[in-house]
């Protein structure tokens, strides 16, 4: 694994490509810049090692997730939302034949050499653009054609096209407040749109269900929907107004994720590895790659250890103490201690840096995706300092022949 700086002169125009020909419509956060100068490059045999990690952890993950569903009990261990629990008796019907499972699992290179997986993005994971068509800009850029690359955006499209045969309407369910949800969903449904189907933009609750059918409300799109796919994370969708979102519970209209997407999706999901075990449904591979991961109250005096949000997302609200920024540590921990079933106490691993050429390092997030339990390509961020929040950047991944 290593770095390759972009050229100063070269990298004005890859920005350029990014945000008019990739849907990187809004390279910042703030005032920093989101959009690395570099390229990440894997070999052979990382490739071929993680791609096996990856599937091993989506075979436990989706056995998992089955088994939970069928057993409330133990469900409940994951501190669901109430209101996601009252729904669970309405996912019985789940047909994992009818429905796309997408997820990102995330690897970081570890001191020891080893690779550490912190969680997996089992319920909306993003970062589909970047992860299909940069990569392709970026070995133009740099005059390396012969690099290779995955492209998410491909193996999606190949999964819808054996769901619907390339026919009928798909609904890009997003919240249509942020552009840089909508970019993933734009550019999702311009290539999706290529293959013959109808798509609509909307929100969550733009769509009714009627005898378990979804169909769309917007004026103009009006009618029975063929495939859901949603970008609206489960812990906001229950906080629609009207009450109108149990119905993606139980819908039989296909979709990409079905909600049975939460169990995973919760950090406390290492919690009920035991019961699960008993239950015959191993997690060899997840025990193998994830820290050491408890509840609050059962740290007690242990050392090293750092609290993550049970729903955060973009690397919220970890507390990294030289990561955080200026009160935000005495603020999460005012926070763990007021609403401790709200996070869980993860035991902090020694992330390795890569060293660019410039002798600078950062410390690298490389997601892999799973999509219906196969590889799918690769979304990285890298950040200065070991937390991948918000300041983090994009930089697109390639591989060696």
């Amino acid at each position: 694994m290593k770095l390759i700086k972009i050229p100063e002169e070269k990298y004005y125009n890859y920005k350029l490509q990014a945000m008019f020909d990739c849907y990187k419509w809004d390279p910042q956060f703030c005032d920093n810049n989101t959009l690395s100068k570099h390229i990440l490059i894997l070999t052979q045999k990382e490739n071929e090692e993680i791609i096996k990690l990856t599937q091993n952890l989506d075979k436990e993950t989706r056995l998992a997730e089955e088994y939970l569903n069928k057993n409330i009990k133990i469900a409940k261990k994951l501190a669901l939302p109430k209101k996601i629990l009252e729904q669970i008796p309405k996912m019985q019907n789940y047909d994992k034949t009818q429905n796309i499972r997408l997820m990102r699992y995330d690897f970081h290179p570890s001191a020891d050499n080893n690779w550490v997986v912190t969680e997996v993005n089992s319920d909306c994971p993003g970062g589909f653009a970047e992860s299909s068509l940069l990569t392709d800009i970026a070995r133009k850029t740099i005059g390396m054609p012969e690099l290779e690359y995955n492209s998410f955006g491909e193996k999606m499209v190949k999964a819808i096209n054996n769901k619907l045969n390339k026919k009928g309407t798909i609904m890009m369910v997003h919240c249509t407040c942020f552009s840089d949800d909508r970019q993933v969903m734009q550019y999702l449904g311009d290539r999706l749109k290529k293959e013959g189907y109808k798509i609509i933009y909307g929100a969550a609750d733009h769509i009714n269900f009627k005898e378990k059918k979804a169909y769309c409300i917007l004026e103009n799109n009006q009618g029975r929907i063929d495939f859901i796919f949603r970008f609206t994370p489960l812990e906001w969708l229950i906080k629609m107004k009207p009450y109108k979102w149990d119905g993606y519970f139980n819908t039989t209209t296909k979709s990409c994720n079905h909600p049975i997407s939460i169990y995973a999706q919760s950090k406390r999901f290492p919690l009920v590895w035991n019961d699960l075990e008993k239950a015959g449904v191993h997690m060899k591979t997840w025990k193998k790659l994830l820290p050491e991961t408890l509840e609050v109250k059962d740290l007690g005096t242990k050392e090293g250890f750092i609290y993550k949000p049970v729903y955060g997302r973009v690397g919220e609200k970890i507390s990294i103490k030289e990561a955080c920024k200026g009160d935000e540590y005495e603020k999460i921990l005012k926070d763990v201690k007021k609403h401790p079933k709200q996070y869980i106490a993860q035991k902090n691993f020694q992330s390795k840096p890569l060293k660019s050429e410039d002798g600078k390092e950062y410390h690298i997030c490389l997601g892999s995706y799973t999509v219906e339990e196969e590889h799918a390509g690769y979304y990285a961020r890298m950040s200065s300092y070991p937390r991948i929040d918000s300041y983090a950047e994009d930089i697109p991944v390639l591989i060696e022949k």
